[in-house]
């Protein structure tokens, strides 16, 4: 591994490992609730509003029929419910249902809490410092709203 001389890593390899880290938390915070990763990412976008399928298929990254299948599993358990679009009635929505509203919250509080926890041994300075510049990249790169900020509810302004 390739570091700076005062012994940093450079960004790349520093957003990449830092990939692989959130990744690994969330892995485990799913696994623990009963989920795989991308059933709590599912759930996690849901906890917003309900969203179509193709809606879906774009913020999650997944191919049509990879969405399905995971909307059924994630149905099956009981979690989702589709849903007849009130607008269009040929369109189907995706939503939690009240076990699955129960579960995002536990699923999410808990993984914000490990989440939160990775920089603790930064200042309060450089923790705001460290989320402006993560939010810069992120906003930059038009990422979808996947994950809310702990504490923003779903009703707030600027959050559709």
């Amino acid at each position: 591994m390739r570091t700076d001389d005062d012994g940093r890593i450079g960004v790349v390899a520093a957003l990449v490992r830092s990939t692989f880290l959130v990744n690994a938390v969330y892995s485990e915070s799913a696994r623990e609730h009963g989920l795989t990763s991308q059933q709590g990412q599912l759930l996690c976008v849901l906890m917003h509003r309900p969203y179509g399928m193709g809606e879906l298929g774009a913020m999650l990254g997944l191919a049509k029929s990879s969405l399905t299948g995971l909307v059924d599993r994630t149905e099956r358990n009981g979690l989702v419910r589709r849903e007849t679009c009130p607008s269009d009635t040929r369109a189907v929505l995706v939503s939690l249902t009240p076990k699955g509203a129960r579960l995002a919250e536990e699923f999410y509080d808990e993984t914000c809490r490990r989440v939160d926890a990775l920089p603790s041994g930064l200042g309060d300075a450089e923790r705001e410092t460290l989320g402006r510049l993560l939010g810069r990249v992120v906003l930059d790169n038009e990422v979808p709203l996947v994950f809310l900020e702990p504490g923003q509810g779903a009703d707030e302004p600027g959050d559709r």
